[in-house]
């Protein structure tokens, strides 16, 4: 792996950490949101990851890498694999009859956001992307070390 891979793949975690946590933000920011544009409570948002892959390498070659005892753990980075509504998660249900969006039975339905779990895992996406950064300037720092390597023998 060169040092220009490890630029891309540093990079390509910076981004997609980043996106996560503007997602989470979102989930936060709308945590109280009992009535969106179409008129239902917001629903919290999911962001999922996937390596990237290589599209032109044949199947070969990628089976050959894996078994090679130096390259079997190279990869390429990571990417956003898709934004998804969690529809799994139950809507939080709250008696409070003088809502607006109270429904007959005087029940508010609010968004199924645990401000808990999207604080979890805030801070679990900004360590990684605190990695990144520090994994990025290390290479960044060798590419330096290895430009200045000659200039000091004139």
């Amino acid at each position: 792996m060169g040092v220009f891979d490890s630029f891309s793949i540093n990079s390509s975690g910076l981004t997609a950490e980043r996106y996560r946590m503007d997602v989470i933000a979102e989930n936060v920011a709308n945590a109280n949101t009992t009535r969106t544009k179409d008129g239902t409570p917001y629903k919290r948002k999911v962001v999922t990851f996937q390596e990237k892959s290589n599209p032109v390498a044949s199947f070969n070659s990628v089976l050959m890498n894996t078994q090679s005892k130096y390259n079997r753990f190279v990869g390429s980075g990571v990417k956003v694999g898709g934004l998804y509504t969690d529809n799994v998660t139950q809507m939080n249900m709250v008696y409070d009859p003088s809502h607006p969006d109270a429904d007959e039975n005087g029940y508010v339905t609010y968004p199924n956001v645990n401000i808990v779990t999207e604080m979890t895992n805030m801070i679990d996406a900004s360590r990684a992307y605190e990695a990144n950064s520090t994994a990025f300037s290390a290479s960044k720092q060798m590419a330096t070390t290895g430009l200045n390597v000659g200039q000091g023998a004139g």
